[in-house]
């Protein structure tokens, strides 16, 4: 059951990245994160390339949490848990 929602997170994240119109930011890239999945969807200890890429993603947070695809996974327990294992702060959008 794990395995089957991380290929799900992955083929929405690869959506996104493929979809993403021409105008969106460039520092938004969701597919950074699949480095992170294994944290956000069973709790495992954030690699630190996963904590890396949060960094650089952080001011992303607040528009995947509204994505209906990804809100879930964005706003689960486990995602908050890596955030602050990687020493980000949880937004509260």
């Amino acid at each position: 059951m794990a395995m089957r929602k991380e290929v799900l997170l992955a083929a929405m994240m690869l959506a996104l990245v493929v979809a993403a119109p021409g105008g969106a930011r460039a520092a938004c890239e969701m597919g950074q994160l699949t480095v992170c999945m294994p944290a956000i969807t069973t709790g495992a200890k954030p690699s630190g390339a996963c904590c890396a890429n949060l960094r650089a993603q952080q001011a992303c947070f607040c528009e995947y949490a509204k994505d209906p695809s990804l809100g879930a996974y964005i706003r689960s327990p486990h995602a908050s848990e890596t955030l602050v294992s990687c020493g980000l702060a949880v937004p509260h959008c």
